[in-house]
Formats: C-alpha cells, sequence, structure tokens
C-alpha cells in the first residue's frame, strides 16, 4: 500500500530515490549535498518553472512550510519522495539552515520549498547562509512573484504611464513609515490579515484619505482567489469579512486600480468559483475536473459506481479466442470503460493491441476514441454527428455479403447497456456478441461532509453523464439542494433527473462531455447576464439558496 505523500516513516526518511541513488552514481557513489531553494509560484502548479518542475523530479528530500503548497506537491513530488515540514526544523532561520545543510549531508539533493518568487519578505537568503557556514552548497532557483501575479490575475496594472516606480512593503504597523513618504509611489503590501489591518490603521492615522482607492487579494491564481476593492476606510472590514484568517494577503495602492473593468480575465471566466459535483468514477472525473478548471470551476469527484469483472468469464473468454482467430470483422467500444476492460482481459492472457489486427474498431464518441489512442489503437469509426450509442448506429455500414463473409460483431460492454445498438445492427445484417466484459455496481457512499454538502448546497452544479449516475447518486448521498443547477448530457438522463424529483437546468446539445459544459458555461453567463440587468451584484447558484425552484 502506498504511503500518503505527507508521511513520514522511517522507511521514507532513510531510503533514497532512484533517481538521488543515479545522481549519487556520479560522485563516486556518494551523494553530493546541495540544497536548493525553489520558489514555488503564487499557487497554481501551471506556473511552476520548467527548472522547478526537473528540481522536484530528482529531489531525495523536500521540505516545506507546514500546511501549504499541497497542490504543488501533489503535482510534482513523488509519492516516495520523503516531506519534511519546515517547523520541525526550528524556529529560527539559522537553526533551519543547519539542519538543511545536515539532510543534504544524508540525502544528497534537498529541495527546500518557499512560496512565491522565494526571496522577497521570506528567511530564505537567512537559511542559505546558515548552509554555507555549514559547509554545504546551495542554489536558489526563484519562482512567479506575488506582485505579477496579482497584477496579472486580478486584471490591474501596477505601472502606469503615471506611475514609474513601485515599492514592496511588509504589512504591520510600520508601513506608514514606508509608504507615506512615497505618496506618489505604487506600492504593493503583503502580509496577513492581522498585519494588513494594522498597516491600514497606521495608515489612516498618518493622513492619508479615508477615500484613497485599494485592491486587496488572497489565494492569488488559482480558483478560489477573492479580490475586494475598497477603500483605504472600508478595507478593514472587508478583509474580515471575505477574506479567510490565515491566508496572506496582496493589496495594491496605485494609479492602476481603476482599470481592473477592462483588464480583468480570471474572474471574469463565466464558472468562477463554482463548486461542481462530478458523479462519475475518478479515473473519467479526472478529465471532467480538467474542463471545468480551464471555466474558473472546481471540480469534486464522487464516485457513484464502482467496475468489477463479471461474474462469469466464459463469454469474454470465448470473445477473445474469436478475436486471436480472426472471427470478427468489428469490435464496437461503447465506453471508456469498455476499452480498459478488454484492454485487462487481453493483458490476463498475455496479449496486446496485435490481436485486433485486420479487426475494424468503432468508438462511441471522442473520449473512448481517445481511449483507444492511448492503448495504440486508431478507431476505423467514429460517430460524425452525435456521440452515443444511436449515432454509432447511424454511421455504421450495412452488412454486404459479397464484400465479406464475416459478418460478426463483438460488443465488449456493461451488464446494464441498452439494446439500441444491438438490435440495430442485428436488422442491418450483423451477427452480433453481445458480451457483458464488465458490471457496474453501486458505489460506497461518500463521506458524511460530502452527503451534507450535496443536500446543504454548497455545489453551485452536478454534472449528470448517464442515468445510473442520477440512480446512483440518489441513492447513496441524496438528492442535490434545490439551488444546485442539474445539467444532464442528454433527454434520457434528463427524464431519469426529473422521476427523481429534480428540476433540469441544462440538458447538453450534443451527447458528449464537452456540450454539457459548454451548455453549463452559457447557463451560467445567462444567470450573470440576469444579475447585471436587474442591478444585482451576480452570485454563484450555491449563494442564493433558492428553496422553491425546484421539485421535492
Amino acid at each position: 500500500m502506498t504511503e500518503p505523500k505527507n508521511a513520514q516513516t522511517d522507511a521514507q526518511t532513510n531510503a533514497p530515490t532512484a533517481a538521488a541513488a543515479a545522481l549519487s552514481a556520479l560522485h563516486g557513489g556518494e551523494p553530493r549535498p546541495l540544497v536548493y531553494f525553489l520558489g514555488v509560484g503564487p499557487g497554481d502548479p501551471g506556473l511552476m518553472t520548467y527548472k522547478g518542475a526537473e528540481l522536484l523530479e530528482r529531489a531525495a528530500l523536500v521540505v516545506r512550510d507546514p500546511g501549504v503548497l499541497d497542490e504543488i506537491v501533489e503535482a510534482f513530488v513523488d509519492t516516495e519522495v520523503p516531506l519534511v515540514d519546515a517547523e520541525e526544523l526550528g524556529q529560527a532561520a539559522s537553526t533551519r539552515g543547519r539542519r538543511l545543510a545536515e539532510l543534504a549531508r544524508e540525502h544528497g539533493t534537498v529541495v527546500r520549498l518557499v512560496p512565491h518568487d522565494g526571496i522577497l519578505f521570506s528567511t530564505t537568503t537567512d537559511e542559505a547562509a546558515a548552509c554555507r557556514r555549514n559547509e554545504v552548497e546551495f542554489e536558489i532557483v526563484p519562482g512567479v512573484g506575488t506582485s505579477s501575479s496579482m497584477s496579472a490575475y486580478t486584471g490591474t496594472p501596477i505601472t502606469t504611464n503615471r506611475v514609474r516606480s513601485v515599492r514592496f512593503v511588509e504589512a504591520g504597523s510600520q508601513t506608514h513609515t514606508d509608504v507615506s513618504k512615497h505618496r506618489n509611489t505604487g506600492h504593493v503590501i503583503s502580509g496577513t490579515v492581522e498585519q494588513m489591518i494594522e498597516a491600514l490603521t497606521a495608515l489612516l492615522s498618518d493622513g492619508w484619505p479615508e477615500s484613497t482607492p485599494v485592491l486587496l487579494a488572497t489565494q492569488i491564481s488559482t480558483v478560489h482567489q477573492v479580490t475586494i476593492e475598497a477603500t483605504m476606510s472600508t478595507a478593514a472590514a472587508r478583509l474580515l469579512d471575505e477574506a479567510a484568517a490565515s491566508e496572506p494577503v496582496v493589496m495594491l495602492m496605485g494609479q492602476g486600480i481603476e482599470q481592473r473593468r477592462d483588464l480583468s480575465w480570471f474572474e471574469s471566466k463565466p464558472l468562477f468559483g463554482w463548486q461542481v459535483l462530478i458523479p462519475r468514477t475518478r479515473e473519467q472525473g479526472a478529465s471532467t475536473a480538467e474542463l471545468l478548471t480551464e471555466h474558473g470551476a472546481v471540480g469534486t469527484i464522487v464516485p457513484t459506481i464502482a467496475i468489477q469483472p463479471p461474474r462469469t468469464p466464459n463469454q469474454m473468454e470465448k470473445a477473445i479466442r474469436a478475436l486471436v482467430t480472426g472471427d470478427y470483422q468489428w469490435v464496437g467500444f461503447t465506453s471508456v470503460n469498455a476499452v480498459r476492460a478488454v484492454r485487462d482481459w487481453l493483458e490476463q492472457f498475455g496479449l496486446d493491441t496485435r490481436c485486433l489486427a485486420g479487426v475494424k474498431v468503432a468508438a462511441v464518441g471522442g473520449p473512448t476514441a481517445q481511449a483507444l489512442l492511448d492503448w495504440g489503437v486508431a478507431p476505423d469509426l467514429v460517430p460524425s454527428e452525435e456521440w452515443s450509442a444511436r449515432g454509432l448506429l447511424e454511421d455504421w455500414p450495412e452488412f454486404e455479403d459479397s464484400a465479406d463473409p464475416i459478418n460478426r460483431v463483438l460488443l465488449p460492454r456493461a451488464d446494464i447497456a441498452t439494446e439500441v445498438l444491438v438490435d440495430g445492427l442485428r436488422e442491418a445484417g450483423w451477427d452480433v456478441d453481445d458480451v457483458t466484459a464488465y458490471r457496474t455496481v453501486r458505489a460506497a457512499p461518500p463521506p458524511a461532509p460530502i452527503r451534507e454538502s450535496i443536500k446543504r448546497g454548497d455545489f453551485d452544479a452536478v454534472l449528470f453523464t448517464s442515468s445510473s449516475t442520477v440512480r446512483n447518486l440518489v441513492g447513496i448521498a441524496g438528492k442535490p439542494h434545490p439551488s444546485t443547477v442539474v445539467a444532464c448530457i442528454g433527454p434520457a438522463t434528463a427524464q431519469t433527473a426529473e422521476d427523481h424529483g429534480l428540476t433540469v437546468d441544462v440538458i447538453a446539445a450534443e451527447a458528449h462531455l464537452g456540450s454539457l459544459i459548454a451548455g453549463l458555461v452559457d447557463h451560467a453567463r445567462s444567470l450573470r447576464a440576469a444579475d447585471s440587468a436587474a442591478n444585482r451584484t451576480p452570485q454563484r447558484p450555491s449563494q442564493r439558496r433558492r428553496t422553491a425552484r425546484k421539485k421535492k
């Protein structure tokens, strides 16, 4: 069983990774002690530098501040690499630097993760100097800085044609001495919520006008980003009301704030901040979550089905023998799960894609076709219009006896698959082997907090990609709250949702995931437009908590 990435086990701590061992061989078998101080950017893993990603690939040990940078670690650090919280190395920077040197002598390459650019308002230089005093070399690899990230992700210029210089200031009661002497300069002030309130109080007491515009941001570059436009007098109350106390805050004072309305691109994404429920398997849900992220949403996967082998293997064993002996003209894959199931079956028998040589392959739609391509199989047929069994049937060629004496078609499917494709192919003259390649069973209920969030309306939308996902989600977690937008991939799924007492808000124009998400995006835009037309601040569905809109 694989340990969690933050587990501190003796095996992890004492065993260098294969990458570290390879590096050690280059230095006579002894690991070269070296500490990298790596700035990891503002939070979005996509902003990690190329060099930073390379360093984390070959790190023997990673040190990070406790409770932060989880997404960076998840994206770039191998599960076998031990993680150490920096606070365990001591409170003083000199002590941490000495311990980093000791860890480097023990493990070889140690990467010390530092938020943002890794330089401004950090202890990097003090820790690095301590490494040098302890005769261990270091390198400092900067990351994307907080200030430039805030400017980019809030759409607010730090410099303008009137502001040609910028001061970077640490928030606190001393802020007024650093800012008030330079009133014609742009200022970027960084600190905790408490420090920022101290800074605002100091600036006001120093005579700054209460109406001075300021911009504050937290969780920059992530879909949880919060941007607050305020004045010097209202900013403190807004911070307490809208920002998490533990999150770092960046405040901008300067001429560029008024341009935000023209340049904001990140928070204006149609689904920005939306929490979307994805009732699919973890493998399928991951790609869905990635698509949602492009539109600013956060996807939460709740598996509603589990894939299991068929109760009896006889059918698939016979089908594989017939496949090997060339008894099929076509193999039709009606889902990504079907591709995975057949792949697993072939591997169990020591076979691979060469079994499909001379056999034509059909895929029900784009995702299934991509799963085949990832396996090394190029499908011969993908529906030209509707990605469904009906669409596949419409494009499937009729059997011509004179062209090929073999009219057998293998359909390896789930145990609950519909008969549309089977019946249609048989009517067209094909001899169809409809074989159960895998079973779908209802998954275990999600954790209690997820179930409560579903019922309470914390999710802004739910994506249903089949009737079974509707039935299973309601069965294991209960009905979504009436405020949750219900989006369905087609009419049959929508009918099932309505049968379970839900009002369907979105039906995909075409029966595939891309169309489903596009429909949700259009719906979100219409909600925002309605709010704007009514002079209301746009709100997500979870913020509305409508309780009477849907059927009970």
